[in-house]
């Protein structure tokens, strides 16, 4: 599991340190201190992988050598207490290889360090902790002054600002997930303080065996001492109460497996036995709760506050809806609409059906509406008909330049969620039964916030509105609580898009509503909007170049440039404001020290606001024009037609606003944007970015990123839709919550314990796996020893569970720890073992009545199979060609029985089959040599997957369909 660890520490003489030292023990090396005449030997160091000095412009190659580097650090510095060096460490993700790794660090220290002017030493190591897991983390010794060829000038200042390291910590986090999405690895990393993420835990430094190991030496003592504090008492902590734990590990999923907990619990303990107790004590806990197996065969688990937080917000929307207080007359709706038909503003039908639900009397409403069908606009005329009716409107989004678009689009007085929810903890605008809620972009909200907002909406007899699309965008934290209460109380939706002029565009916009992304990028491409150039610089410069080209021929056009990342935002915005100044559009530069660093800024500069403040009335992501600079104040005219002045020693969240990030842009509308496709874009970033536009969007992306279109369509295309909600009105939440999420294990008990009593034969049943050409005989097992009792007692466990569903009876509490306790006991004897039989099971149901009755042989023989076959690519690709053409076979024989339903069902399975190679690179690789066993004739330019998936046709299901 990536994690995400990033510390910035000064080396200085005060505390005894030498930079060449310091220097030898990352990189592994000896080398020689000329100021102490001493040599520094860590030549025998392990797990260092990868080692350079990258210089920046100006500095002499002579300084790559790292000796000469550091002992000229030493000579500049005179001061006893001078401070030598800065030091970086990071952690890097163990799902990259070793040699990707090395580059995204490159990459990140060239960006931020190097850039700026740093000498950057750079060492990764690779350690293997205990558990045989890989440790991989990098150390980045900086210095301190300026360089003129090989000398060291004055020190700077701004490197030395504390502001800097939480930019780093950051722009870390966004090379580390765009690494992953372009991999297609499913983790991310939070860059943010515990504290930030609302986890009650101290946060720490990660520090690895090797430093553990050299601890006595003093050069890491007082890090690691610290370290293991924190971590020993956020293990206390956690032992006293779990529910820490938990809370922590579902703020951002709503589930999680075995091997996050103990990874979680790895880092929030000190040493194996508290290690041991943390973990026991967190497994025991009353509120973890076990959902079962899900789609990858994993076990999951949540933890019982997040079910009961989808039950309180069900519990709250089911309050809301049921309430009928809040009634506008026919006649105020009619005034309404006359009002805004005299301003030449006339309702679609859709637009109209919403109106008319919205002023309806429920306490809950929710639209759906595609980007651009005039959602605010509608709200509008609904702000007036409540008003009207005696009500007061507020609004409230996720962001504040969402919150700025709702109020410009409606005149719905807006702020953020987080600001009201502030507000309500001081007990100050408090909601109350004459208030209308409007809630946009809701689609980003997620559940432990939409169930405070709504329990206070209910508690207080409000009426609250939800207006989003849940294909934008999705929650950054857990859950996906617009769609589940969509699902349950309905809506109406409003598809009939207004934003885009051309039908073209309106059609492509709903292809991207609808997930068909592949449709709306062909129709861009057909229009010659779709720019494809060898390396992602040189899309940078065509898209800036025909930026600038559409500037000059129309510039009272608004405009935007799009893109994924804030470090492309901020080269973006760069090369945009060089265009501008070579065509005299600038006035005199002012430098202006901002909270991202020093800026030049002049008189027509585009500038971006990024924080709210009241008392300009600006909110983060609102846009401008600048009229005056100066490096102490500014004046600017905002794109909602407002003049703001402002010191900037007092406001300085500024940056230049030429271009901006996806996530900045939800709810923005300009006449023509210009996107930069990047590997870490999806489907919902894509819509979004690709129907900001009225006129024209253009979207340029490199070689380098995308091979061809059919790779920018794929990776552009990705679905990451975010878990739904328990449904509050099941007798059994954990079942809900664990099915809405594909987590059907209990079912599958059932499922199988009516087929046992028949002893029906898995389509599988005889396969043996062969390697070097051997057939692999799993071993005998002699009867009564504690891994066949345990296999014994979990398959009792098992039929237990799966009698009482056949029989239409609920799960009794000691059948549930029963399986609970069988399954922690199989699995401490060897691990991975109940993952193994679940299986076996899976594949073998006539194995669960036998095990059950005593007879495990072949139970614990499936155990085994199932256990060489999980690690071993030779074995998986041989089972994966006995599956597929056992697959297809039933799937022509039902075709040809005219069973066309059942054939599509095996061809969804088939599907997840291609889909799972997707993760299974090294499963791919072996099965390249087995296409003509699958019916393929595999082209060389494609992967192994997608033909697979061409043989079984274009059918394709959505998990939610907003009505198109």
């Amino acid at each position: 599991m990536a994690i995400f660890h990033f510390s910035a520490k000064v080396i200085g003489r005060s505390s005894g340190r030498s930079s060449v030292a310091a220097a030898a023990y990352r990189a592994g090396e000896r080398l020689h201190d000329e100021r102490i005449d001493r040599d520094h030997d860590f030549t025998s160091k392990a797990g260092v992988v990868h080692s350079e000095v990258l210089l920046p412009e100006g500095a002499s190659p002579e300084l790559a050598d790292r000796a000469k580097l550091w002992n000229a650090v030493e000579k500049a510095e005179k001061r006893k207490d001078a401070q030598l060096a800065r030091e970086v460490e990071f952690a890097l993700p163990r799902e990259l290889s070793q040699e990707d790794a090395i580059e995204l660090a490159r990459e990140f220290v060239e960006a931020e360090f190097v850039a700026e002017g740093m000498v950057a030493d750079l060492n990764v190591h690779w350690d293997v902790g205990k558990d045989g897991q890989a440790k991989p983390h990098a150390h980045v010794m900086l210095t301190m002054r300026e360089v003129v060829g090989d000398k060291f000038g004055a020190k700077v200042r701004e490197w030395n600002r504390s502001e800097l390291i939480e930019q780093w910590r950051e722009h870390w986090a966004e090379h580390v997930n765009l690494a992953l999405a372009t991999r297609d690895i499913d983790a991310r990393i939070d860059h943010r303080s515990l504290a930030d993420q609302g986890i009650a835990l101290e946060p720490q430094d990660k520090i690895g065996p090797t430093a553990s190991r050299i601890g006595g030496r003093g050069l890491e003592a007082e890090r690691i001492e610290e370290h293991r504090a924190i971590a020993q008492r956020n293990g206390e902590r956690i032992i006293a109460n779990p529910a820490l734990a938990l809370d922590a590990i579902t703020h951002h999923l709503a589930t999680f497996t075995r091997r996050d907990l103990a990874a979680f619990v790895h880092r929030h303990s000190d040493g194996k036995e508290q290690f041991d107790a943390v973990l026991s004590a967190v497994r025991k806990s009353a509120e973890l709760v076990a959902l079962g197996i899900d789609g990858r065969g994993q076990e999951r688990f949540t933890s019982r506050a997040m079910i009961d937080t989808e039950q309180r917000l069900q519990s709250a929307a089911d309050n809301l809806s049921s309430r009928a207080a809040h009634v506008v007359s026919p006649e105020q709706q009619v005034r309404a609409l006359e009002r805004s038909a005299a301003r030449g503003l006339t309702l679609s039908g859709e637009q109209h059906a919403a109106f008319e639900h919205v002023t309806g009397r429920l306490g809950l409403a929710l639209v759906v509406g595609y980007a651009g069908t005039g959602k605010s606009a509608m709200l509008g005329v609904a702000r007036e008909a409540w008003e009207g009716a005696g009500y007061a409107v507020r609004g409230a989004t996720l962001s504040g330049i969402a919150a700025e678009n709702l109020e410009a689009g409606s005149g719905i007085a807006s702020r953020t969620i987080a600001s009201l929810e502030h507000a309500w903890s001081k007990s100050n605008e408090l909601l109350t039964a004459r208030d209308v809620l409007v809630i946009d972009e809701a689609g980003m909200v997620g559940t432990r916030q939409m169930e405070r907002v709504l329990s206070r909406a209910a508690d207080a007899g409000a009426k609250v509105v939800l207006v989003g699309d849940p294909q934008q965008l999705q929650a950054i934290e857990a859950g996906a609580a617009f769609r589940a209460l969509h699902e349950r109380h309905g809506g109406v939706e409003i598809t009939e898009i207004r934003r885009q002029h051309a039908d073209w565009q309106r059609d492509a916009t709903r292809h991207l509503a609808t997930g068909r992304t592949r449709e709306a990028i062909r129709a861009y491409d057909e229009h010659g909007t779709v720019h494809a150039v060898d390396t992602r610089e040189a899309a940078r410069e065509a898209l800036i170049a025909r930026w600038d080209s559409a500037r000059q021929a129309d510039p009272s056009a608004s405009r935007i440039i799009l893109t994924h990342t804030n470090d492309e935002v901020r080269e973006l915005n760069l090369m945009a404001r060089d265009r501008m100044r070579r065509a005299g559009d600038l006035g005199g530069d002012a430098t202006v020290e901002t909270a991202r660093g020093e800026r030049q800024f002049a008189s027509g500069d585009r500038i971006m606001f990024l924080r709210n403040e009241r008392g300009l009335c600006i909110k983060n992501g609102t846009l401008g024009t600048v009229e005056a600079a100066q490096s102490s104040r500014m004046a600017v005219h905002t794109d909602d037609g407002r003049k703001v002045a402002f010191e900037t020693r007092e406001y300085a969240h500024i940056d230049h606003g030429y271009a901006a990030t996806i996530h900045k842009a939800q709810g923005v509308t300009v006449d023509r944007s210009h996107v930069l496709a990047t590997p870490g874009m999806d489907s919902h970033a894509s819509y979004v970015a690709l129907s900001r536009h009225r006129d024209g969007t253009d979207l340029h992306y490199g070689k380098d990123d995308f091979a061809d279109q059919s790779k920018l369509v794929r990776l552009l295309g990705r679905e990451r839709a975010k878990d739904l909600a328990s449904d509050h009105a099941e007798q059994d939440p954990v079942k809900a919550f664990a099915e809405r999420r594909g987590i059907t294990f209990r079912e599958r008990i059932a499922e199988l314990a009516r087929k046992v009593p028949e002893k029906v034969r898995g389509i599988f049943d005889g396969f043996r796996p062969r390697q070097n050409g051997l057939e692999i005989l799993p071993a005998q097992k002699p009867a009564g020893t504690p891994e066949s009792r345990a296999v014994e007692r979990y398959a009792r466990s098992f039929q237990d569970i799966a009698r009482m569903h056949e029989q239409g009876l609920p799960v009794l509490p000691h059948q549930n720890e029963a399986l609970d306790h069988a399954a922690q006991a199989l699995d401490a004897l060897r691990p991975e073992a109940t993952r193994d039989l679940a299986a076996a099971f899976t594949r073998r149901p006539d194995l669960v009545g036998d095990a059950a009755a005593g007879r495990s042989r072949d139970a614990i023989r499936a155990m085994d199979h199932e256990a060489a076959i999980r690690p071993d690519p030779v074995l998986r690709a041989e089972r994966f060609v006995g599956d597929w053409k056992q697959l297809e076979a039933q799937r022509t024989q039902l075709r040809e029985q005219g069973d066309e339903a059942g054939a599509r069902k095996l061809a969804a399975q088939m599907r997840g089959m291609t889909k799972g190679l997707e993760r299974d690179p090294e499963l791919e690789i072996q099965l390249r040599s087995k296409a003509k066993e699958l019916g393929l004739e595999q082209r060389p330019e494609r992967s192994l997957h997608l033909e697979l998936a061409d043989t079984l046709g274009k059918e394709r299901t959505r998990p939610f369909d907003i009505g198109l």
